[in-house]
């Protein structure tokens, strides 16, 4: 009997991104929230939206919801994040 054990770790990195530079300070920063669409995720996002602002002196928050939970972000959120200072994605209930 063979006995085949697989590594699901990525073998290399992905070719076209790279980490994002990381900010000094969130004080009067917009940070944007991609939801999946959730149940689960309102009280959570709006726990962080809170902690953000209050802790953190957070500017703006901009909430959005992706149109499928299990697609990518939609092509008009994608591009408005470029008009965020940081983004908080990839949650499930």
């Amino acid at each position: 009997m063979v006995f085949r054990v697989l590594d699901p770790t990525m073998e290399k990195a992905a070719p076209a991104g790279r980490p994002a530079p990381r900010l000094d300070t969130l004080e009067g920063k917009t940070v944007g929230f991609i939801s999946n669409g959730k149940e689960g995720t309102k009280g959570f996002f709006r726990h962080l939206d809170e902690r953000l602002r209050r802790d953190f002196g957070v500017k703006d928050v901009v909430l959005r919801v992706k149109s499928n939970y299990s697609a990518p972000a939609d092509q008009h959120i994608v591009d408005e994040i470029r008009n965020w200072d940081a983004v908080v994605t990839g949650l499930g209930d």
